[in-house]
């Protein structure tokens, strides 16, 4: 950052950070509440109307490697915004024409908000005090939360005023918004190619000068696939993706065949699942303050648990559970992300330990539509389908456990070279 903040804080980079988690969900969830006019004006098969809203996931596990190398090439700044003005470029790609411009716009808007996904717990770990990396990291994923439930709530109405390609254009406003946001601060740094120092280092907020000549120096950080506690975070995030892109792909479809609603009512009800991820996102850094991150992990576990639980044993309940759920899902993100950032020893670490967390989640999280949708068709009921989300809550419940108790505890490996690690925590 060129411009250092006396204030302690770096506000405005905070702002950007949030602006830029408008892009990484919410441009990619407006397809499905249109999938059904998209499929009828483009004379789409369901196989490949599934197809088009699994891709950025797709995407997301196949390309996450990639985009760490890049980010390590670039630097974090001139990725990131790499990776908005490649969200805007696949936004009007893929409302600009036919079948294939459709599906190569989405493709393209996968591949770079992959680039995002990577390099923002990078960011915040390199340039947020370590006492706010929590509040941070729930406004980030609040963000996302947010995007989508505005993206599903809207492109129906836009789309009946302006047609699904006006609709799906219409969020190109999220990439201004992030693009204006992250400009403003960073300055000329947005465009610096290479690793930057940390804010920390260059004056964005307040340090205290330390003698540093007396203490030694690290040990090479960990191989990330060597790592038990980046392993345990790996399929704790692959539990927490499989449950969120099963639920929120289905949740519309249980609702109608065990409670009884007409598809309009049950898409618009299921929405309840998006809007109470903003509680768990923006509680968890504030309860984990409190209690300390495995105990609240183990609390936005049990919620987990509740939603696929409640709904195999009284879906008439359903509100509860899809509103336990969505706190769960918000929550189970924001814990994992600060886990990442916590568990990270150096800025190359993090980058490595959020490439590989994401690439194992979301390659496992985007075979659950098909799977679930699979086991539905061989026994024409939701009592298995949803036993099998069930079984990905408790992955994540057991992974995600050792895995907190692993990183936050007094063995945890700190980087001493690193500034902020020579505060108390």
């Amino acid at each position: 950052m060129d411009r250092p903040n006396r204030s302690g804080f770096p506000w405005l980079l905070v702002a950007g950070i949030v602006c830029i988690g408008f892009i990484l969900r919410g441009p990619i969830v407006a397809v499905a509440p249109v999938s059904g006019e998209i499929g009828q004006d483009l004379a789409l098969s369901a196989a490949q109307i599934g197809l088009l809203t699994s891709l950025p996931v797709l995407c997301f596990a196949v390309m996450t490697p990639f985009a760490s190398i890049f980010v390590g090439k670039a630097g974090a700044n001139v990725a990131t915004t790499v990776a908005i003005l490649g969200v805007g470029i696949g936004s009007i790609v893929r409302s600009a024409g036919g079948v294939e411009a459709t599906f190569v716009g989405t493709i393209v808007m996968g591949a770079f908000i992959t680039i995002g996904n990577v390099v923002i717990p990078v960011i915040i770990r390199r340039d947020v005090p370590t006492a706010r990396v929590g509040i941070v990291t729930g406004a980030y994923t609040s963000a996302m939360n947010v995007s989508s439930m505005i993206t599903t709530l809207a492109t129906v109405p836009l789309a009946a005023a302006f047609g699904w390609r006006g609709a799906l254009a219409a969020w190109i406003g999220f990439v201004v918004l992030a693009a204006a946001a992250w400009l403003v601060a960073t300055g000329r740094a947005a465009f610096r190619w290479g690793p930057l120092k940390p804010a920390i280092e260059t004056g964005a907020f307040d340090t205290v000068a330390i003698d540093t000549r007396g203490i030694p120096i690290a040990a090479p950080e960990p191989r990330t696939w060597r790592n038990l506690s980046a392993v345990l975070l790996a399929l704790a995030f692959a539990g927490q993706a499989f449950s969120y892109y099963g639920l929120t792909a289905w949740l519309p479809s249980i609702l109608v065949d065990e409670v009884g609603y007409s598809a309009s009512a049950a898409g618009t009800s299921s929405s309840v699942f998006q809007i109470a991820a903003v509680v768990g996102a923006l509680g968890v850094p504030l309860i984990s303050q409190r209690i300390g991150i495995p105990v609240t992990f183990g609390a936005v576990a049990a919620l987990w648990i509740s939603f696929p639980l409640g709904m195999i044993l009284a879906p008439d309940a359903w509100l509860a559970w899809g509103f336990l759920g969505g706190v769960a899902q918000g929550g189970g993100i924001t814990v994992v992300f600060m886990l990442i950032v916590q568990l990270a020893m150096t800025g190359t670490h993090a980058r490595r330990l959020s490439a590989m967390v994401q690439g194992v989640g979301y390659a496992l999280g985007a075979t659950s539509p098909a799977l679930i949708g699979a086991v539905h068709d061989a026994t024409g009921e939701w009592t298995l389908p949803v036993g099998v989300v069930l079984i990905a809550t408790l992955v994540f419940t057991v992974a995600g456990l050792a895995g907190a108790l692993r990183a936050t505890g007094p063995r945890a490996r700190r980087d001493p070279r690193d500034p902020r690690n020579r505060h108390p925590r």
